[in-house]
């Protein structure tokens, strides 16, 4: 296992991206992981290749991802993936298959975890989800069971996990505008601003939105820090 060998899924991602970027910066072995059916494989390659990152277009079949991760023997895997609703409905339309929060949030992440599982030197598997995540099974919420299920999974599995739960994150770059994410953004900062004026510091800093080049900086020191293994990580703590 070669130290600080880096495996991203979810690269192409807000903040996966800058994760990338980040990582090769830091002359981190980084290999990106970009699904070989991409429409923008090539200009993946380009991007991620400038950076001096490798890029690995394995398929989502947990065989072909288990040999792979075998070959690549990682340190540290990161479990960055996740859709939206509006990619969901796109995607399902134009492939005629399920997409939706339980196939990716938590059928890529879990089936990612099952393969780093059987390689013979454990990784660290950092996993990206979310602020506000219950103890007990969440309902009606779609996108927090499914991050409740992978979270419920981590804990009781056999790797060294570390659960990130950011808040909104908020910031230009975006493939796909979020209207209402940005406009949620600014009220709660707003209200949060308010709320710690009056002693609600705690409050604020956990709920506060982030940057995805601030989470990117905070997961990769989070995830080469061995004292971080085996922890949730909350949202006041990134920063």
């Amino acid at each position: 296992m070669t130290a600080d060998n880096l495996f991203i899924a979810g690269a192409t991602g807000h903040t996966g991206r800058e994760l990338v970027r980040l990582a090769s910066e830091a002359k981190l072995p980084t290999l990106a992981h970009v699904r070989p059916d991409s429409p923008k494989l090539d200009e993946w390659r380009d991007l991620f290749g400038s950076y001096g990152a490798t890029v690995n277009d394995t398929p989502w079949n947990e065989e072909a991802l288990r040999s792979s991760l075998r070959s690549l023997a990682p340190a540290i895997v990161f479990a960055l993936l996740g859709t939206t609703r509006t990619r969901a409905k796109r995607e399902s339309t134009t492939h005629g298959t399920t997409i939706n929060y339980e196939a990716i949030d938590y059928g890529l992440t879990a089936m990612l975890f099952r393969a780093a599982s059987t390689l013979p030197q454990p990784p660290r598997f950092v996993y990206l989800s979310s602020t506000g995540v219950p103890a007990d099974e969440p309902q009606p919420s779609s996108y927090m069971h499914a991050r409740w299920k992978v979270e419920q999974l981590l804990l009781a599995g056999p790797l060294p996990y570390t659960i990130v739960r950011p808040s909104f994150i908020a910031g230009p770059g975006r493939d796909e505008p979020r209207a209402g994410e940005r406009v949620g953004a600014l009220l709660i900062d707003g209200a949060l601003s308010v709320a710690a004026v009056l002693g609600g510091r705690r409050l604020s800093r956990r709920y506060r939105s982030t940057t995805n080049t601030a989470l990117a900086t905070a997961l990769l020191r989070i995830g080469r820090d061995p004292s971080m293994s085996r922890r949730i990580v909350e949202s006041e703590d990134l920063r």
